[in-house]
């Protein structure tokens, strides 16, 4: 058994194969991306030894997308043409030959999916069909839309009911570590314009709780739920939601998806 070795490359000397039969969407590329931003780089491309690449082209278009010079890469040696090519495809297709323990995956999912959500490749549709414990094949799953029948795409007016006191603004988000950073900024003496900027953009620490806004949004009239909806406080159109980019909102979404499986599991 040969171990091959380990070297980090620059993303600018890598060539990718002309003729690499697997594809991959510019959607999954930002999954990609995403990944790699939340866990690390933690799978090598594998190269030739001239720089040629044998696998990780989807990983190559990521490492790209998230402005990487370098990646970590295994340089595979001996292989002739024909093997080189063979590997190729080999590499891509033994993957997609393994299957899934729904029932494991099932439980890891639900202990994992509100925080990680989309960054472990799953959409929200095939996350709540699983939670659901609607498997491909069983009963009310569509294979060609990979949904269930009774939560599809279609849904777009979840229904949010009052179940227990109106939340006061502070119980709703978290800017602590926000307030230190703009406190930090005010300290340093920095021109007006450079402050504010600075100001603004630490608000992107302060903490959403989806759970106490989803119950503000139910005692509110009807006005301030339509300026939550387009504020994306609360999601109403789950594609819209996902089209305009609201990923931050996975972790409140998938507390609903938790609540669907709770029901399900006391009916």
């Amino acid at each position: 058994m040969e171990f091959y070795e380990h070297k980090i490359v620059s993303v600018e000397d890598l060539i990718p194969y002309a003729l690499n039969s697997r594809t991959h969407s510019d959607e999954q590329v930002a999954q990609l991306a995403a990944s790699i931003r939340e866990f690390g780089f933690t799978n090598p491309v594998l190269i030739d030894q001239d720089a040629n690449l044998i696998a990780g082209h989807g990983r190559l278009l990521a490492a790209r997308k998230a402005k990487m010079a370098q990646v970590p890469a295994v340089v595979v040696t001996g292989l002739d043409d024909r093997k080189r090519r063979a590997l190729v495809i080999a590499d891509n297709k033994l993957a997609l030959n393994a299957g899934w323990d729904e029932e494991a995956l099932r439980v890891e999912l639900e202990d994992l999916a509100g925080d990680f959500g989309e960054l472990m490749g799953f959409s929200q549709d095939e996350l709540v069909a699983l939670l659901k414990g609607e498997s491909e094949g069983g009963e009310g799953y569509s294979r060609e839309s990979g949904l269930s029948e009774n939560y599809s795409r279609k849904i777009e007016a979840p229904i949010y009911e009052i179940t227990g006191k109106c939340p006061a603004i502070p119980e709703m988000m978290d800017r602590a570590k926000t307030e230190t950073l703009q406190a930090e900024i005010d300290r340093v003496g920095l021109p007006d314009d450079v402050r504010a900027f600075l100001h603004f953009a630490a608000e992107r620490h302060t903490v959403f709780n989806f759970r106490n806004i989803a119950e503000f949004y139910a005692h509110a009239d009807a006005g301030t739920q339509d300026l939550m909806e387009r504020s994306a406080l609360v999601i109403i159109d789950f594609n819209r939601a996902i089209e305009e980019g609201f990923v931050s909102l996975a972790q409140g979404m998938m507390e609903q998806v938790r609540g669907i499986k709770q029901d399900a599991d006391a009916a």
